[in-house]
C-alpha cells in the first residue's frame, strides 16, 4: 500500500513503520492517524510480521496533534479528529504484533499520547523527551492521561500534566513511561535486536501474550486470577505450547506453527 504520510516496510518477521512528515514534525491529523491505522490493520490482516517497529524521520518524533485541525475548528470537526484517534490507539492495542516505540528526540502531547499507547518503548539517551504539554496552550491533554496514567502512577501523570514540562529518557524510564534507554547511536541497532529477541518466540504465544494482559489489567485480582486460569488451561493444550515444553525437554529448538491459533 501506498502512504502520503508514513513509510512502510518488513524485514523478515519485524515490521517498520516510520512518521514521514518532517516538515510538520510529524504532527497527527485525521489523514495521517487514519494511514497508521489502515497500515496496521493491514499488517494485522496479513499477520506476515511478529513485531512492529514505529520510528520517525526528522528532528522532532512528533509534536503532537495539527492545531490547525483544532485552532478555530466547530466541535463536531475537533470530536472527529479524536475519534481517528482513538481509532489508532485502539489499533495498536488490538494487533496481534508486538509493537515498539522508537523514540529518537521529542515526543510531547499526541505524541506522547502515541507511544504510551505502544506495548514497549525504547528511547534516545540524549535527545528523546516526553510530555504533555497542552496546559501551555491552555488545552489540556486529555487523550495522553489515558495512557500515561496507566504506565505511570497518578500523582507523576498530574505533574506531569500540570507542568506541561518535558522528562528526558532517563526520567521516563525511572517513572515507568518507557522501557529501554540506549545511546542515541545505537537506537536503532538495539531496538531491532529487541524485536528479534522477541521474535524468537511464536506468533501465537507473542498475540497471547499481549490480549491476555490488556484484558486482566484493568480486572479486579479475583477475576484476574479466575481469567489467567482459563488462558493457561487453554493455552496448555495450543500446538505451539506443547511444541515450545517438548523441544524444551528434548533439548532442541522448537519449530513453530505459525499457521495455527
Amino acid at each position: 500500500m501506498n502512504y502520503d504520510s508514513i513509510l512502510y516496510e518488513e524485514q523478515d518477521e519485524i515490521g517498520i513503520l516510520t512518521l514521514n512528515m518532517p516538515e510538520k514534525r510529524n504532527a497527527l491529523g485525521i489523514h495521517a492517524e487514519t494511514e497508521i491505522t489502515e497500515c496496521l490493520q493491514d499488517a494485522a490482516k496479513r499477520h506476515d510480521t511478529k513485531v512492529i517497529i514505529l520510528r520517525a524521520n526528522g528532528p522532532v518524533f512528533c509534536a503532537g496533534h495539527d492545531r490547525p485541525e483544532i485552532l478555530n475548528q466547530p466541535v463536531s470537526n475537533i470530536r472527529k479528529l479524536f475519534q481517528t484517534s482513538f481509532n489508532l490507539m485502539s489499533a495498536i492495542r488490538n494487533v496481534p504484533q508486538c509493537v515498539i516505540a522508537e523514540v529518537h528526540s521529542i515526543a510531547m502531547a499526541g505524541g506522547c499520547h502515541l507511544v504510551a499507547g505502544c506495548d514497549l518503548i525504547t528511547a534516545a539517551r540524549e535527545k528523546a523527551q516526553f510530555g504533555m504539554t497542552g496546559l501551555i496552550y491552555s488545552y489540556n491533554c486529555t487523550t495522553p492521561t489515558v495512557a500515561v496514567s496507566r504506565a505511570v502512577g497518578q500523582k507523576k501523570c498530574m505533574e506531569m500534566l500540570m507542568t506541561a514540562g518535558l522528562y528526558s529518557a532517563e526520567e521516563s524510564r525511572e517513572m515507568g513511561l518507557i522501557n529501554k534507554v540506549f545511546d542515541d547511536d545505537q537506537l536503532r541497532e538495539k531496538t531491532m535486536e529487541l524485536a528479534k529477541d522477541i521474535c524468537k518466540s511464536s506468533k501465537y504465544a507473542i498475540y497471547m501474550s499481549k490480549q491476555n494482559f490488556y484484558a486482566q489489567v484493568e480486572m479486579t485480582e479475583q477475576q484476574a486470577y479466575m481469567f489467567a486460569k482459563e488462558m493457561m488451561a487453554q493455552q496448555g493444550v495450543s500446538v505451539n505450547a506443547i511444541e515450545g515444553f517438548s523441544a524444551f525437554i528434548e533439548k532442541r529448538d522448537p519449530v513453530w506453527n505459525d499457521d495455527t491459533f
